[in-house]
């Protein structure tokens, strides 16, 4: 990232020292294990799970029992539906992470049960509830009554497919036009999850436009320190694959509101209403070996407009799109994403580039 420092000013104009990364990292792992039990309609996934960027290690999995094609329960670590990116699409994105408005935007992952199933043909839906936006960190007894809920419905008109895992890129070199069209909503009441107003929120998925965690003391204003507040998000996500060309767009709104205060005290702003989209495109010049990509997101943030433009390659050796090589490149203007996990460093303003290798065996 750079430049190498630089400075950043919040929407209460306190300024603070950027410290950009430069480094070498073993980024995340998987593995994968799943099966069937007792009957062939009851299917299991067991995985281990570790991003070494945040020093995060986990096991985690999910159990689904298919009644039919219209009706499947499954129960074990999920996200909120509300963006495409968590809906399993992962990790065959077009570089070795988010770009900027998804990351900003989307929910992470918490204990759930979920309903799912094809209601007619093409048309699939998935209803959700958790325990909140994201348990990784937490303990059971950190966590509230407080359910988050949500949905979404996908529609692939045309083919009824939209790729392995519906990925991101047409390596599969589709000769009849593949459509997709999705959207979701999700509501949660979220908690800080911890009672000491001297430490960092233990609650750290939800952003404000300045990069500022919504929970740590003083985000909001001088001296508040948030201990409770209602997340809702929508969002809809269009894209079609032709014969190596793919173009996804998709538009998020968020609505942050019902603060309380550990102070008990008044919070002098009462909501935040923001949108924002991303856009991203890409073609084989070589046919399932080089794929270029480029993409562009906005953020229309409370205090703070973001965006950035990007571009990279991707590289594929062999003759698999499971396999790869990926150079990044993006610029960034007072990004409001700031997460380790990926490409941000909220209030940046500069160049980030990477080079990264994938692979899934």
């Amino acid at each position: 990232q750079e430049p190498n420092s630089s400075k950043a000013t919040d929407h209460l104009g306190r300024e603070r020292t950027l410290d950009p990364r430069k480094d070498i990292q073993w980024h995340r792992s998987l593995l994968y294990f799943n099966g069937w039990a007792f009957t062939p309609r009851f299917t299991w996934a067991v995985n281990t799970w570790s991003v070494i960027s945040t020093g995060q290690i986990l096991i985690i999995g999910s159990m689904t029992y298919r009644f039919n094609k219209r009706f499947r329960l499954s129960g074990g670590l999920n996200a909120l539906p509300t963006t495409r990116s968590v809906q399993g699409s992962h990790p065959l994105w077009q570089a070795n992470d988010r770009i900027m408005a998804d990351e900003y935007f989307r929910a992470g992952f918490s204990s759930s049960v979920w309903l799912s199933g094809e209601v007619v043909p093409k048309l699939q839906y998935t209803l959700l509830v958790a325990n909140n936006l994201s348990q990784l960190g937490l303990t059971a007894s950190q966590l509230t009554r407080d359910l988050a809920k949500g949905g979404s419905l996908l529609y692939m008109p045309t083919t009824g497919e939209f790729g392995p895992r519906g990925a991101f890129g047409d390596w599969e070199h589709h000769e009849k036009l593949a459509t997709r069209f999705g959207g979701g909503y999700g509501w949660a009441r979220e908690d800080r999850f911890n009672n000491d107003p001297t430490t960092g929120s233990s609650n750290t998925q939800i952003k404000i436009s300045d990069g500022l965690n919504l929970f740590d003391t003083n985000a909001l204003a001088d001296s508040t320190t948030l201990q409770k507040a209602t997340w809702q998000q929508f969002s809809f996500d269009a894209g079609m694959k032709y014969k190596g060309l793919f173009l996804h767009v998709e538009y998020f709104q968020r609505l942050l509101n019902q603060f309380e205060s550990m102070e008990n005290r008044p919070v002098p702003i009462s909501e935040i209403n923001e949108n924002g989209y991303m856009i991203q495109a890409s073609g084989f010049p070589i046919k399932q070996k080089i794929e270029l990509y480029a993409f562009h997101s906005y953020i229309n943030g409370k205090w703070n407009r973001s965006q950035e433009f990007g571009g990279g390659l991707n590289y594929y050796p062999t003759d698999t799109r499971y396999f790869r090589i990926n150079g990044h490149l993006m610029s960034v203007e007072n990004t409001a994403a700031n997460s380790v996990f990926g490409f941000y460093l909220g209030g940046m303003t500069g160049i980030t580039y990477s080079i990264g290798v994938s692979f899934i065996l």
